[in-house]
């Protein structure tokens, strides 16, 4: 079908956009912990995991790629400390529990799809508009999508591992619009992260919409950003997506 909107590029967010770890990061890690003989609460993994992925974030961004680091190593270390903060020293005991929650994090088994967003795609895809992923992910994505059907939706999946930046960093997008070869006018962002995926599209010039779920919006959400970009659910995308062009709905 002919594209009926002038926004001819839909650029998407991952994370709690269109896919969600299907139990807490703190749960994944207790049941791996207790495969391998250690007993450590869920609770207190999930609350130093925060604390460790925050720190390290800080120290080493975007993976520590430019500080010689490997993706791959980089969540190794957030493990390794996630546990040592809640409580697990050893660290001859936490190697190879943080090899296997590596390889259990690259599974689709792990993720799932967030309600609507297969139709959603499926949606934009009739209308003709190119769709690409931009994501603060690393090298694992493309095939966590492929094992979850979605990979084909997509003309490309640009990574922050990819791009050597991260969002909202506007190199990131900027690939992505020159490897979609549109302007920024014409393209319009889809995420869950106010600063990262609202913002950061709007500052190189394109359209954005925020992805927020059914409940009560953040004091600043509410005043920073207008309720027609505003995406209680995926489905609501179609919608606004006419709003924006200003188009009759449809039938």
């Amino acid at each position: 079908m002919a594209n009926r909107l002038r926004i001819q590029l839909l650029t998407w967010d991952v994370k709690d956009t269109l896919l969600r770890l299907r139990r807490p990061v703190g749960e994944e890690y207790a049941a791996q912990a207790q495969a391998h003989g250690l007993k450590v609460e869920a609770e207190a993994l999930g609350q130093a995991f925060r604390q460790a992925y925050k720190t390290h974030s800080h120290s080493f961004p975007n993976y520590g790629l430019s500080q010689g680091l490997t993706s791959r190593r980089w969540w190794l270390d957030v493990v390794m400390q996630t546990f040592y903060l809640a409580g697990a020293e050893d660290v001859q005991a936490v190697t190879p529990i943080a090899e296997q929650l590596y390889q259990d994090f690259s599974s689709p088994c792990t993720w799932q799809v967030l309600e609507g967003a297969e139709a959603t795609l499926r949606g934009c895809r009739k209308l003709g508009l190119k769709l690409a992923v931009v994501s603060n992910f690393d090298r694992r994505l493309e095939d966590i999508l492929a094992g979850l059907g979605l990979r084909e939706h997509f003309d490309f999946v640009l990574t922050s591992e990819a791009a050597g930046c991260p969002k909202p960093d506007p190199r990131i997008f900027h690939e992505a619009l020159q490897l979609a070869q549109v302007e920024p006018e014409v393209a319009a962002h889809i995420g869950d992260n106010y600063r990262c995926d609202y913002q950061g599209a709007r500052a190189v010039g394109m359209h954005s919409f925020l992805v927020t779920g059914p409940g009560p919006l953040d004091s600043l959400i509410k005043d920073a950003v207008p309720q027609e970009h505003i995406l209680p659910s995926l489905p609501h995308l179609l919608p606004a997506l006419d709003r924006l062009e200003g188009l009759p709905p449809r039938s």
